[in-house]
């Protein structure tokens, strides 16, 4: 590691309701990658949005490469070499790679601008990369890891001396993440100065030079990685031991009734002949590499994709299963099916509403009086999920888009117990999220369970499978290879049915 390029000291912020940073400290040397941790509402992205020019500190100084700097948008800071890499991709899926590399600084020739320049720096950029990535393909015909990659050489054509990583491995494959991790390596060869934002402790043991972790908008310590356990930083996040034990035997009452049986399941290449049932109580853990078609065929038997054939039953009122026609998420919902998915920002939540609208989406007829809406009625049933869910806001009228991550998942939590559906899927319930909020949802499916609900969790994280499933069913290229008690389920067990289908 080299001098240090970049130093926040004291800094302070605040909104309406909430002091988000407390006299926060960070630096980030050349040559290293420094990872930023804590729960979520920490204040990590505060503060980095602070650095780009987002946000406006209350009070505190910004050095950057020896001189006190304030950048006042995010135009500013990438013209200065800080630029963000963010969780949220931000690319235009009708346009080209390079024209989304390049937007808004199109090379010109004349009044035109000048494509072929454009491809050929974008080629160049990739090459500097390792990365195999055609310029002139379609955004959004590349794959959710590729296009992290046009990110990641987006933020390289601004010069950049300071990259900041925020959430980057939270939707790619191993494979994937593997060689995001060999182009931050490279980019640590370069001299610049790395900002790592995660909550995979596994990755941070793996890729980061020195962490520093945030509590509650304050400021906890620094430590450096390969002198520190997984221990010492989960404590310094939390404040508390968190237990990762795996289930050792499944919950479920031996004679609980079956209230989901699907059936020969078929809706593209991604679902084939895809059959389990589900138990009253029960948490399914639904297991498998990227692509192995579990979301597909969540979203097919929530109606939200269309399927070719099959079977769905579910238990009605008298306790007998009944087969169902469910061509819509409407139909799903009726049938008392609610769903949560893994990309929480598009289909969970409306993101500029406030938390009372997103907790009664689902509802919303229970609070209507002819043309008006019961704002009491509302904010009291919402009011008791916020306390329920410990969901960190300042107010149940604070709009969504300002809560933190882990939150806006309660939020998503809260809409579906509001409904009182029977039957939960939950697609990535944790992604993204810290590892207290993590056991906060995971508490919270438990006691879920034991009331009666249904739960199909969908999972790409092996401990989260083995710590919350009853029985796992796990499956590879759009089949189901395995069907196994928790008793019985081990990681090597599970890797080896994922893999089944593959040469």
């Amino acid at each position: 590691m080299g001098e240090v390029i970049l130093t926040m000291k004291d800094i302070d912020k605040s909104f309406p309701g909430v002091h988000a940073l407390d006299h926060v400290n960070f630096e980030v040397k050349r040559g290293e990658v420094h990872a930023l941790m804590g729960e979520n509402g920490a204040g990590k992205s505060t503060l980095m949005k602070v650095l780009t020019g987002i946000y406006q500190k209350d009070s505190g100084t910004i050095t950057y490469k020896g001189k006190e700097t304030e950048f006042h948008n995010t135009r500013e800071a990438q013209d200065a070499g800080v630029v963000i890499v963010h969780q949220e991709l931000n690319m235009i899926g009708d346009l080209t790679v390079a024209q989304n590399i390049f937007i808004g600084r199109e090379p010109k020739k004349g009044i035109r601008v000048d494509d072929k320049k454009m491809i050929e720096d974008s080629k160049k950029l990739f090459q500097d990369l390792n990365i195999e990535i055609d310029p002139r393909e379609k955004m959004s015909n590349l794959t959710v890891g590729k296009q992290q990659m046009c990110e990641i050489a987006k933020a390289i054509s601004h010069k950049a001396e300071v990259i900041i990583f925020d959430e980057p491995s939270a939707a790619l494959t191993e494979k994937e993440i593997a060689d995001l991790f060999e182009i931050i390596k490279d980019l640590r060869k370069k001299n610049l100065g790395i900002v790592y934002i995660s909550h995979r402790m596994d990755e941070i043991k793996v890729i980061t030079d020195r962490v520093t972790v945030m509590r509650d908008g304050g400021y906890v310590g620094t430590l450096i990685t390969a002198e520190s356990t997984k221990e010492d930083i989960i404590n310094m996040m939390v404040g508390r031991v968190i237990y990762e034990d795996p289930k050792e035997h499944s919950m479920v009452a031996p004679d609980a009734p079956v209230v989901l049986k699907v059936e020969h399941l078929n809706a593209g290449k991604m679902v084939q002949d895809v059959s389990f049932e589900l138990r009253k109580g029960e948490i399914l853990g639904f297991s498998g590499l990227m692509g192995a078609g579990r979301t597909e065929t969540a979203r097919a038997l929530f109606g939200a994709d269309p399927k070719q054939s099959g079977k769905i039953s579910i238990m009605g009122k008298d306790g007998q299963l009944h087969e169902v026609t469910i061509n819509s998420p409407q139909d799903a919902v009726k049938y008392g099916i609610g769903y949560l998915s893994e990309d929480r920002r598009r289909y969970g939540v409306v993101v500029q509403k406030s938390v009372t609208e997103n907790t009664t989406l689902a509802t919303m007829e229970e609070y209507c009086n002819g043309l008006f809406i019961n704002k009491a009625k509302e904010k009291k049933i919402t009011e008791k999920y916020v306390k329920e869910l410990a969901t960190k806001t300042p107010s149940t009228d604070q709009l969504v888009v300002n809560l933190s991550g882990g939150n806006q998942q309660k939020v998503v939590i809260a809409k579906w117990l509001t409904r009182d559906s029977e039957i939960l899927i939950f697609d990535e319930p944790t992604r993204g999220i810290d590892v207290g909020a993590k056991n906060e949802i995971y508490k919270l499916m438990s006691k879920l369970a034991a009331e009666g609900k249904s739960i199909i969790m969908i999972s790409s994280e092996m401990t989260e499978i083995l710590r919350m499933s009853d029985r796992i069913i796990i499956m590879c290229e759009g089949k189901v290879t395995g069907d196994i008690d928790i008793s019985e389920a081990t990681q090597e067990h599970i890797m080896d049915k994922a893999t089944r289908n593959i040469d």
